[in-house]
């Protein structure tokens, strides 16, 4: 979807449509380069599209799903490009275009906070670019150096003759120019747009309700499918009765989708829905079914003590230290399966011919939906195309799978040039999700006669995502992700601490329940495991759990510079409010550097969090405003798993139906959020992951604090514990 100041909405979308986009009227969707066009815009380069008005169109390869990387990106290309930020635009090119200019907007994958991080260079480059072509055309037009032009909010000036003019006016014969090989970057001191606060450029459609998302679609001729898969994940479909909902009104067919799902279209979705309800579907659910919460946690339990596991972090002679520790210090943890809970169920709408087959869809992965796309439908990937909308959350879900996207096509085939729309409803997508993976892990640790942390064991045992999802990716079998926050150094998620002699090893046990990427992913129950034991040993040390971890972080600055930041600014040390008790957290995550403190009360099973101070070090800050909302809208996404969160297994499926059954903080429980940023430059880190690992072993710190109580499984509801 494109946001067009000064254009007419409704010519636009008629033009955008005769184009080719395919387009029904009165609905505003992403089209790519036909924007531009409709609207009589030039290209200067895939990244900058400049219209007579001197709107400048601003193309956002990464998905959009509140998390505001698509201002930033936009941010990135504009301090370089020196526009008018006040007439800046955007739009989203399609996978298919990406693919056809050889992947000149580079990778559309938005997940592991990378939006910004991992594309940063490129985006500026972009805009950089543009800025010496116009600059070029000026020149030209001058008959000037270019030497002697400079740009400066959407005008280029020739510093000796003060001639200027704007961008608009000279981007067509900037076109024509061969983009520079040489793109030299602004130095950071120099920015005028990045690090500001400035607003968000999808607000305005979202607060006039002109954004659209996957589920707000509409194509002529449109029909509707409702879907339902077999209840157990690896089970199959066996059998249907058709004939008992053939008269049923608005009904048009009945598709078996695979060997594991069954579809129904019909002229509107609750038709559809209610056809499936009615349906007659005998299941073979296989041995699946058996499994259930229990046998899985005794799965796991075995392999926190099994001889085999994967290393992913190793030094020193654990076994060695631990013997000779003075004292042993040993705690199990557990960690449940849940859900994403997007606000927008699993949706896409597809159009098959045999010439073409096209795909509308919200998705964090445009490549990956296109590629879905072709396979599913058997047209090479030229003959398919994904138009991106916004996304009503993602949190990893979109990212993991394209599942919905394949049904929308194979739904579709059966019906040729009629688009189908297929959306799960919120049942089906409570019990097909792809879950953050459950785990067990046992911690053991050695401390010496003078209370100094010698030794520390950390076993893993549980899934492991990428065996799932891209098996490529595993080294020798193990799956590095599921180290994070554990790794011994690098840039992504290195522990804190420098502790002797250290193990930390998984022993995989994959569950039939499939796992998937979910904001924070493997970190959210390392950081648990981790800070949590960490206090565990500074009490059991006899020593001030700020004190205790920094005598562990002298070889880790940044690290103990966010925990300071947090401690200083909480007033560690001091007293608390009368019946006020703290906790901290600090890690390393998506390559920025976090810490919490919180402060909670308790009232016999209530939890009162009155206020949340984290600091947060991302290396640059493209746009602190968004960064605030990040880290408090984090916590929401980390204390709702901490005392809510769990999906359960019973007959090999997931229990859990909807949000009746799987709940979510309210806001009067929302802590007041107190956000440090304290970029320390040179390196470019995540924003919308990385805090959501301290928000719960921060509270959990502060509860042992307030209550002498140690919780080491989750959610906290299943304690009786609930937030006040």
């Amino acid at each position: 979807m494109t946001y067009m100041p000064k254009i007419d909405r409704r010519t636009f979308l008629v033009s955008a449509a005769a184009a080719g986009g395919g387009l029904a009227l009165g609905f505003h969707l992403p089209f790519g380069l036909e924007a531009a066009q409709a609207a009589g815009g030039a290209e200067v380069n895939a990244w900058v599209v400049v219209q007579p008005d001197e709107t400048v169109i601003i193309r956002i390869a990464r998905s959009e799903m509140g998390q505001g990387t698509l201002t930033g990106l936009a941010q990135l290309a504009a301090e370089e490009l020196e526009c008018d930020w006040s007439k800046v635009a955007y739009e989203f090119p399609t996978p298919g275009q990406n693919v056809a200019r050889k992947r000149v907007w580079g990778d559309f994958f938005t997940a592991g906070s990378r939006g910004i991080r991992e594309s940063n260079e490129f985006v500026r480059k972009g805009g950089a670019a543009a800025r010496m072509m116009l600059i070029e055309a000026a020149a030209n037009e001058w008959k000037v150096p270019v030497q002697e032009c400079t740009a400066a909010n959407g005008v280029i000036t020739h510093k000796g003759s003060n001639r200027s003019t704007s961008f608009g006016k000279v981007a067509e014969a900037a076109s024509k120019i061969e983009p520079p090989k040489d793109v030299p970057l602004k130095d950071p001191k120099d920015w005028k747009i990045i690090g500001k606060g400035v607003k968000r450029l999808d607000s305005p459609d979202k607060v006039t309700g002109n954004a659209i998302y996957g589920i707000d679609v509409k194509l002529p001729g449109m029909l509707y499918a409702a879907i339902q898969a077999c209840p157990v994940n690896g089970g199959k479909l066996k059998s249907y009765d058709e004939s008992k909902i053939a008269g049923m009104k608005g009904v048009r067919k009945v598709v078996k989708v695979e060997d594991y799902a069954v579809a129904v279209v019909a002229d509107g979705w609750w038709q559809a829905k209610t056809a499936l309800e009615a349906l007659p579907v005998v299941w073979d659910e296989g041995e699946n079914a058996k499994v259930s919460s229990a046998s899985i946690a005794a799965w796991l339990k075995e392999g926190l003590d099994a001889e085999q596991a994967f290393v992913g972090n190793k030094g020193g002679d654990v076994k060695a230290a631990l013997a000779s520790a003075a004292k042993k210090v040993e705690a199990v943890y557990a960690y449940p399966y849940q859900h994403h809970v997007t606000m927008e169920p699993q949706n896409a709408t597809a159009r098959y011919t045999p010439d073409k087959c096209e795909v509308w869809c919200s998705t964090q992965n445009g490549e990956a939906a296109l590629a879905t796309t072709s396979e599913a439908c058997g047209l090479p990937v030229p003959k398919c195309e994904v138009y991106k909308t916004f996304l009503g959350g993602g949190f990893g879900r979109r990212s993991t799978s394209q599942d919905y996207v394949r049904q929308a096509v194979l739904v579709a085939m059966e019906m040729p040039g009629t688009p189908i729309k297929l959306l799960w409803s919120r049942e089906e997508d409570m019990t097909h999700g792809w879950y953050h993976p459950i785990t067990q892990c046992k911690l053991s640790a050695g401390l010496d006669a003078d209370n100094n942390l010698t030794a520390l064991h950390v076993r893993i045992s549980g899934q492991s995502i990428l065996a799932k999802v891209r098996p490529s990716a595993l080294q020798e079998g193990r799956d590095p992700a599921t180290f994070s926050g554990f790794y011994p150094g690098g840039t992504e998620a290195a522990i804190g601490y420098s502790i002797p002699n250290i193990l930390v090893d998984h022993s995989m046990r994959n569950p039939h329940i499939n796992p998937g990427f979910w904001r924070g992913v493997n970190i959210n129950h390392n950081a648990i495991y981790l800070e949590c034991f960490i206090d565990e040993l500074a009490k059991e040390a006899g020593v001030d759990a700020l004190e205790f971890r920094r005598k562990l972080m002298g070889k880790h600055p940044k690290h103990l510079a966010v925990l300071n930041a947090v401690a200083e600014r909480a007033g560690w040390g001091k007293p608390a409010p009368q019946g006020v008790h703290r906790g901290l957290a600090q890690a390393m995550a998506f390559g920025s550097y976090v810490a919490a403190c919180a402060e909670i009360s308790v009232d016999g099973n209530k939890v009162k969090i009155h206020r949340i101070v984290a600091a947060t070090d991302p290396g640059y800050a493209v746009n602190p405003a968004q960064i605030e909302r990040q880290v408090a809208g984090s916590f929401v996404y980390g204390l709702t798993a901490l005392f809510m969160g769990e999906c359960t297994v019973k007959d090999g499926r997931i229990e859990q139906t909807n949000f009746d059954s799987y709940d979510s903080m309210r806001i009067a429980e929302m802590p007041k959020v107190e956000t440090i940023i304290m970029p320390s430059a040179g390196f470019w880190g995540g924003v919308g992951e990385p805090t959501i690992c301290v928000a719960a072993p921060a509270v959990l710190n502060a509860y042992f604090n307030a209550t002498g109580k140690r919780i080491r499984s989750f959610p906290l509801k299943n304690h009786d514990i609930r937030m006040a």
